[in-house]
């Protein structure tokens, strides 16, 4: 018997786009007998490596308190935008764990000033029924500030513990709470008799699970890094931000004119909108508003992205442009169909020698005469010969 002869198997976020299943096990049928190992890979600290190489710059060097790269996280004003092209309310677009649609709305309802915020508003967006219809309700409409509302688990003991009540019986109801069990009649005696507010109760009981602090402290470092890399050395943060972070690429559109870029953008929110026509919207093109977004504010901060260049461009990553100090230079592989194989094998044959034709290219890069078709249109390879001239002499 094979594995996948009895296993339950479905697409990830029922996708049946996906060209991976996951299983479908209910855990606690098989916890007894099966050893499961949770190996997550992130992509946070390949981006750190990657801008120390890229700007020689020792990351843990970075400080947590730098005013311009906390100024991100509630206005835009340290990235000098056009904000007659640009309306993004904060700098949070692009950020690990804050560039969501979701956390941005976040930021702009809470306006962080401070590290210990950003953590608080981590904790918030990781847990679940902590954020909506639970602390943002709190502070819309009862007038409380982040600082008072609960964001991770460990504040509502330390609160609890700050409040009068014993450290046993403080710990006991933040494991409750941030399992989403609950609190006991007793527990919430207790609470009002140390003068715990009845908001406080009420919003312990709605919470279903709450993110550790010392997990939220871990990605708030990790986004402010990548955000002093946003104000302070722009183009290496939008090359590892397009070589790490995007899923989709249209190098036709990012190259083009912002007027350009927002019409593209305009167009696929249009018809996610209509229910009529959001089923027509493309998997790429869902992924592609990140990708379209990132591209319009770079291009609102006076940078550029430079076509492919058959000399200059990278296998896989995004690099600096060495003829323009405000361009960034897309590699093969954002083409259609040009896997990272045949990328790494074109960028070998160009060192071995340049390339003096386009039947050179297909030969040596090892890419079919569709991707010469596609280079071509991109402006890549207009100024090979078909193929080799050869002397008569």
């Amino acid at each position: 018997m094979d594995v996948h002869d009895f296993t339950p198997i479905q697409y990830p976020a029922n996708n049946p786009a996906s060209s991976w299943y996951t299983t479908h096990f209910e855990f606690h049928d098989i916890d007894d007998n099966v050893l499961k190992l949770d190996i997550l890979g992130h992509v946070d600290p390949t981006a750190m490596k990657f801008l120390e190489r890229l700007t020689g710059i020792d990351v843990k060097t970075v400080p947590m308190n730098d005013p311009e790269t906390l100024s991100l996280f509630s206005r835009t004003d340290a990235l000098k935008v056009d904000e007659r092209n640009y309306h993004e309310v904060t700098g949070g677009l692009g950020l690990p764990e804050f560039g969501t649609p979701f956390v941005r709305g976040m930021l702009e309802a809470t306006m962080p000033d401070k590290f210990s915020d950003l953590v608080r508003i981590s904790g918030l967006s990781h847990g679940t029924d902590v954020w909506r219809t639970n602390a943002e309700d709190l502070i819309k409409n009862n007038g409380l500030s982040l600082d008072e509302v609960i964001g991770c688990r460990d504040d509502i003991m330390v609160y609890l513990m700050h409040a009068g009540l014993p450290a046993k019986l403080s710990f006991d109801i933040m494991e409750s709470v941030r399992k989403g069990k609950g609190l006991r009649e007793e527990w919430i005696e207790a609470m009002k008799a140390n003068n715990v507010p009845q908001w406080y109760i009420e919003s312990c009981l709605k919470i279903k699970y709450m993110f550790p602090k010392a997990h939220a402290v871990a990605y708030v470092m990790m986004a402010i890094r990548v955000a002093w890399f946003k104000v302070h050395q722009p183009l290496a943060y939008y090359c590892s931000y397009f070589s790490l972070r995007v899923n989709a690429h249209e190098i036709e559109t990012q190259t083009a004119s912002m007027e350009t870029v927002q019409a593209r953008l305009n167009s696929i929110n249009m018809r996610l909108k209509d229910f009529n026509t959001k089923r027509d919207v493309t998997i790429k093109e869902k992924n592609l508003i990140d990708t379209l977004e990132v591209t319009l504010e770079l291009q609102s901060r006076g940078f550029t992205i430079s076509q492919i260049d058959l000399d200059l461009s990278e296998a896989d990553e995004y690099r600096l442009d060495p003829r323009d100090n405000k361009a960034i230079i897309p590699p093969f592989t954002v083409v259609d169909g040009l896997g990272v194989n045949v990328a790494k094998q074109i960028v070998s044959a160009r060192e071995e020698k340049p390339f003096i034709s386009k039947k050179d290219l297909m030969s040596r890069g090892g890419i079919s005469s569709t991707t010469v078709k596609k280079f071509d249109e991109l402006g890549v390879t207009t100024h090979l010969q078909e193929t080799n001239q050869m002397s008569l002499f």
